[in-house]
């Protein structure tokens, strides 16, 4: 069985850092990779574009999204590593399930 997770920028493997977010994901990603799965992929995006009517149920991350969404294709063009939308990112995890990851 393939175990796939996604975190988000920021996170500390070393489980040290400052942040406590960081390091909770950080455990999480260590704890995952220590089970006995096949393989377990992690996705770390920084910023993820909700697209196709997707929307969180938390009030304010809606306003905030509703204000940066027109920003997206300028942040896409400057930080192509860093943003991506819910589409690309459920279609890599397809990928990576299907296929695995390519090696580093």
């Amino acid at each position: 069985m393939t175990f796939i997770y996604v975190s988000g920028a920021g996170t500390d493997s070393t489980e040290r850092g400052r942040m406590m977010w960081a390091r909770v994901k950080g455990q999480t990603e260590n704890a995952l990779l220590r089970m006995p799965f096949k393989a377990a992929y992690m996705f770390r995006p920084a910023y993820i574009q909700p697209l196709h009517g997707i929307r969180t149920k938390t009030a304010w991350y809606r306003a905030l999204y509703a204000v940066i969404a027109p920003f997206y294709p300028v942040w896409k063009l400057l930080l192509p590593n860093h943003v991506t939308t819910t589409e690309c990112v459920g279609r890599a995890m397809i990928e990576v399930a299907r296929r695995g990851a390519p090696s580093a």
